[in-house]
Formats: structure tokens, C-alpha cells, sequence
């Protein structure tokens, strides 16, 4: 059976309110949560970017509900030791709901911060194994040491997760998914066109991969279809930058310029957009096929509410149903 959870943007919410909107989610009957995990803002417009981590507790204290977030643990904003460590504590406090940890290759957005010069996405490669190994083999118990790609010293977790949480790989694009299949408990990825994103499922599986797959899938309502598009188009335009180029964009208004010339027609398979919610079940009942097993839906626009409980009453359901 496929689940449905709902995805809290950071990018575009402040915390408090964002706080709110799960909690709201969760009573609207959201089984899951997912957030992302961002230094700066996708676009200046967005205004927003907390700090993930102590969102995080804040929310497990606040909600029953299963969390999971997306984080580039490879020794820039974070370390890996820290990521485990963090991991760990969410894990011996809310046993078993700090669910799952996406880690993937990152952005330069986020993470050109601490003054280092960001490597090739090959480089990264590389050290998004290297950060895999170190989380596992300290929530396993053990002492460790390394020297790169990402260097520890002597680590040691004292605050273990009493069960571990699902290491996912967060991946974009196929060779992605092909490349950390192995090591990954499940596949993380957004939404895209049906041959592109049956590419990532594909790759992922061809690597090796034999674990659960889970999906953030972009989406606008709203009264009509037009203001439907023209919300997802001034909100998440930033979506529509390929995976290559996102990667190496260091600052919102770079995101803002490789996005000025972007339209409507552009969102086809990035962002669902309509104002019939019976179009959103279709939409949605189609992942089911590429053998997701959870969805995280990602409301584009500002109508947060409204879509917590349009969709709760409107799309749930039938989409159950039509899944069974």
C-alpha cells in the first residue's frame, strides 16, 4: 500500500508557522513528514531557511508523526560523525519516528558557506560513500578513524540509535541512483517526467538497489488552473534548473537569473498544476506503478492549509482506493 505524507519547505516557511502546518497535516491525517535541510533559500523571494535540526525535535515533541529529512553529510556544513550524532539523539528520543535519513551530494548554494571550493560531482561522489560508511559504522558502535576522502579522528558515538534509521541516498538524476544503490536502504527523488523518472527507478534497481522507494512530488492548486500555474511559477520556477546546474549555483540570486526566462509551459511533469483535485489523484496514482511506496506531497504555493485539508478530504481517499 502506498503511503502519503507531507513535505515542510523550509525554503519557503518560517518555522514556527511550518511547525504549525505539520501539526495541521498530521490532523488532517498525514501519516509522514519530510523536510528539507537548507542554509540559504532557493530564490530571495522565498525568504526562509531555518535550521533543520532543531525543527526536527521540535516537531517529533509536537506530533506522533514519522519524520525523515534530505542532508549532504560530507564534512562541509556538516561532518558525518555530526549527522550520526544528531541522528542518534532524534532516535533514542523519538524511537523509530525519526524514520529515515536521505543524504546526497548537495548544492554549492548551501554549502560554499564554510569557504572551501566545491568539488566535481564525481569528487562528491566519492565522499557521499565515504559519509554512508562513517554514519553506519558509528551507529553500529565503532571507533572511527580515516583519513579521507573525509577525515575522522577517533569517533565514537555515545548516543546510538536503538534501531537505526533507513539511510537513503537522495538521488537526482540515474547515474546517481546507479552509483549509491548498493550502499542505501531505499531511493529519494522528486518528481519528473514519467520516462526520466522511470530512468532513476530503473538505474536504481540495476545498481543493486533493493530498497523501499520514496517520492516528493511538486504540486499546485488553486481556484483555477491558471492561478494554479502562475503560483507554481512564481514559487518553485527554481525547480526547473537541471540537476548539473543546481548543484554548482552558489547564491538565490544566481537560481533567480537561470530562471528568469522560464514559463508555464516549462512545469509540464515538474509541478502538477490544476484546480481539479479528481486530475491530482490521477497524477498521483501513477507512481504507484513505478513501485514508490510513499509519497511526499510538496505544496507549492502559500494555500498551505487549504491544501492540507482539500487534499486530506479530496485526494486521499479516492487515491487509497484506487491503489488498493
Amino acid at each position: 500500500m502506498m503511503e502519503v505524507g507531507y513535505h515542510a519547505s523550509h525554503e519557503q516557511f518560517a518555522p514556527k508557522q511550518l511547525k504549525r502546518l505539520t501539526s495541521l497535516a498530521e490532523g488532517a491525517g498525514f501519516a509522514h513528514a519530510m523536510c528539507s535541510d537548507h542554509f540559504h533559500p532557493w530564490g530571495h523571494q522565498q525568504g526562509n531557511s531555518a535550521f533543520t535540526w532543531a525543527w526536527l525535535g521540535a516537531v517529533l515533541e509536537a506530533t506522533t508523526l514519522s519524520l525523515g529529512t534530505v542532508t549532504p553529510p560530507m564534512g562541509f556544513r556538516y561532518h558525518p560523525a555530526l549527522i550520526a550524532q544528531a541522528a542518534g539523539t532524534l532516535s533514542q528520543m523519538y524511537p523509530e519516528r525519526f524514520a529515515w535519513l536521505a543524504i546526497g551530494t548537495g548544492e554549492a548554494l548551501n554549502e560554499h558557506i564554510v569557504g572551501r571550493s566545491w568539488p566535481s560531482k564525481s569528487g562528491r561522489d566519492t565522499m557521499l560513500q565515504a559519509a554512508a560508511e562513517i554514519i553506519r559504522a558509528l551507529w553500529a558502535g565503532k571507533t572511527v578513524s580515516r583519513i579521507g576522502p573525509i577525515a575522522v579522528d577517533r569517533a565514537r558515538l555515545y548516543c546510538r540509535p536503538p534501531v537505526a534509521p533507513d539511510l537513503f541516498c537522495a538521488a537526482l538524476t540515474p547515474a546517481t541512483a546507479r552509483e549509491h544503490a548498493s550502499w542505501s536502504d531505499g531511493l529519494l527523488t522528486v518528481n519528473q517526467p514519467p520516462d526520466r523518472l522511470e530512468e532513476i527507478v530503473q538505474a536504481y534497481r540495476e545498481g543493486g538497489g533493493e530498497g523501499k522507494l520514496y517520492l516528493q512530488v511538486h504540486l499546485s492548486w488553486a481556484e483555477t488552473d491558471a492561478q494554479a500555474s502562475e503560483q507554481a511559477l512564481d514559487c518553485w520556477r527554481y525547480n526547473l534548473v537541471s540537476p548539473a546546474l543546481a548543484s554548482q549555483l552558489p547564491m538565490p540570486e544566481d537560481f533567480e537569473a537561470a530562471t528568469r526566462t522560464v514559463g508555464v509551459a516549462d512545469l509540464d511533469g515538474r509541478v502538477f498544476c490544476s484546480a481539479d483535485l479528481n486530475r491530482h489523484v490521477e497524477w498521483l496514482s501513477q507512481f504507484a506503478a513505478l513501485g514508490f511506496s510513499r509519497l511526499y506531497l510538496h505544496f507549492v504555493g502559500p494555500n498551505q492549509q487549504a491544501c492540507i485539508e482539500a487534499f486530506a478530504r479530496n485526494v486521499l481517499p479516492p487515491l487509497r482506493r484506487k491503489i488498493e
